[in-house]
């Protein structure tokens, strides 16, 4: 497995893995206003994630992992790819929404917080607004080790 910059090419099949997976349709608007990452073996698109920039913080979009690659560290190695370019880039935290992830989040050491806790950048960007509802757990995880 290998791990890279997704670049233009690569949006089509990142929008059919969310889509197979049941995940938040991704737009061409949203795929260009994320840096994406994706893993791969050879030609086969084993997952990606993205982050969304908003002043000091970072927004996770769209993790997500082919069915057959799950269970073998893909989902995991994505989300420190993706830490990784957020320290680089100087974000101070990353904020999430799942609805079915949070026991993996938590593993990695994002904690639940309150929606409305969330800067106000973040809470309207369309991930907070329109696609996740209401019931998404949010969570926050510093990068520089200071409590969310």
């Amino acid at each position: 497995m290998q791990l890279r910059v997704a670049a233009a090419s690569d949006f089509a099949a990142i929008a059919a893995l969310l889509s197979a997976a049941g995940l938040p349709a991704l737009v061409a608007a949203d795929f260009r206003a994320a840096d994406f990452r994706i893993a791969h073996s050879g030609p086969e698109l084993l997952g990606a994630i993205g982050v969304e920039h908003y002043g000091d913080d970072g927004l996770l979009r769209s993790l997500v992992v082919a069915p057959s690659a799950r269970g073998a560290g893909v989902g995991a190695r994505l989300v420190d790819a993706i830490e990784q370019h957020a320290r680089a880039a100087a974000l101070r935290s990353l904020v999430l929404l799942t609805t079915s992830a949070a026991r993996f989040f938590g593993r990695l050491g994002y904690m639940t917080v309150a929606r409305d806790a969330m800067p106000l950048a973040v809470r309207e960007s369309t991930e907070f607004s329109t696609l996740c509802p209401a019931s998404a757990v949010c969570m926050r995880k510093s990068l520089s080790g200071a409590t969310p």
